[in-house]
Parts: C-alpha cells; structure tokens; sequence
C-alpha cells in the first residue's frame, strides 16, 4: 500500500467520522465538512472515503440499494441494518474468530477474514410496528 500524501481534508473526515457511531452516508460526511471547507466538492469527500478504505483506515459498509455508510472502528465487529429506516449499528460483542474457525472446518483453504451484516428491524422501529 503506498502511503498518501498529507491532506487536511482527508484528516477532517477521518476525524469527522472517529466522532461518530451513526455510520454516515458519504452525502452526511460532505454536508458536515463543507462547514470546514466550504469549497469541498462531494467528489473530494467520495475520492477520500474510498482511499480511507482502501488503506484500512475505516471501514466501508455496503447497504445494498441503500447508501454505502462509513465507520472508523476498524477493530473486527459486526452490523446490524434495518431494512425499515436503514439504520445501521455496530454488533461488537460477538467473537469473529469463532465463525473463521468454523468456516475452516469446511473448507480446504485457509480463512484470513469475513464480512456479515445482520438485518432487521431496529428497536424503534420494532417498537413502531408492534
């Protein structure tokens, strides 16, 4: 991985995003640094993102139809989506080397990482709906 060059914008949205636990949209990280930098252009804001995830400096969480959202945990943990609202959680306390060690156990090759989401309905929205 080559390492990049230093930028202010990019460092404000990693520092935007460490702040966080809502797991915003590329569209929620522009909104908040056009306050900072008021001439960013949402394409800087995606460009970064993507290089951001690329080098493993936070994690890029693909919704399905729904808007990618972005998580500076980077430390192994799962999410949960809800298909109602779309919201998105951090799972973090369930053991990610057990689920490697039990696909090894079918499979012939050698396990280095997974991704899963959970889906659902959150507790608003369960709440909402009972």
């Amino acid at each position: 991985m080559a390492v990049l060059k230093y930028s202010r914008q990019r460092e404000a949205i990693k520092t935007y995003l460490e702040g966080r636990t809502d797991h915003p949209t590329a569209d929620m990280v522009y909104t908040a640094i056009r306050e900072i930098y008021p001439n960013i252009s949402l394409g800087t804001v995606y460009r970064n993102l993507t290089l951001l995830a690329q080098q493993g400096e936070i994690l890029k969480i693909s919704c399905g139809e729904s808007s990618d959202r972005f998580d500076a945990k980077t430390m192994p943990h799962y999410h949960f989506i809800c298909e109602e609202c779309g919201q998105v959680e951090d799972l973090m306390d369930i053991d990610t080397n057990t689920i490697n060690k039990l696909a090894e156990m079918n499979f012939d090759g050698e396990v280095l990482g997974h991704q899963l989401y959970f889906y659902g309905r959150c507790k608003k929205c369960k709440e909402q709906n009972s």
